[in-house]
């Protein structure tokens, strides 16, 4: 090894850079685990512009409207044709659920002759909290066993020869009980 300068393996030097590569490895990562849990902000349905509403006024067409504010979100012809609006910012923070933060909806009301009689701007604090109902539709057949589900249905069937409307008819019943 001539020629060559040796550096002591062990001394002050490495360990202070094996230290110092440790120490940012830590701050990085606890930066990178840390991004995951901003607030994100997530935007649904319709972009109003303050501009394309105060477009829209009564008296014109639907076709005006929808030419002005294009296809709304949903319509109505429950008392009257109306055309709706609707936007939802909501808000959440990593995996935890999402809550409604604001909510603008537009609705566009028409007279009898397609025109435009009214429009009415509803937020967030206008809205009603429904609890719906389970997602689960109740059924009959939930309310028997596998054995009472089997069996009715060979009693319905007549699978059984000689059985009796109304009766078990099953072979080896007595008729009538």
């Amino acid at each position: 090894m001539r020629g060559q300068i040796e550096l002591p393996r062990n001394g002050p030097i490495n360990s202070t850079a094996r230290e110092l590569a440790v120490a940012w490895l830590a701050t990085a990562f606890l930066a990178a685990s840390l991004a995951g849990c901003g607030a994100q902000i997530d935007r649904h349905g319709h972009v109003f512009m303050d501009v394309d509403l105060d477009q829209v006024h009564p008296g014109m067409s639907k076709q005006q409207v929808t030419t002005v504010l294009g296809s709304p979100d949903t319509t109505s012809s429950i008392g009257g044709d109306a055309y709706y609006y609707i936007s939802t910012t909501q808000k959440s923070y990593a995996f935890f659920k999402p809550w409604e933060i604001d909510r603008k909806v537009v609705a566009v009301y028409f007279d009898g002759q397609s025109t435009v009689q009214n429009v009415a701007r509803y937020g967030l604090k206008d809205g009603i909290v429904i609890r719906y109902a389970k997602d689960e539709t109740p059924a009959r057949g939930k309310d028997l066993s596998v054995l009472e589900q089997i069996f009715g249905n060979i009693s319905q069937r007549k699978m059984f020869k000689g059985q009796q409307p109304g009766g078990s008819g099953l072979p080896g019943s007595i008729p009538g009980t």
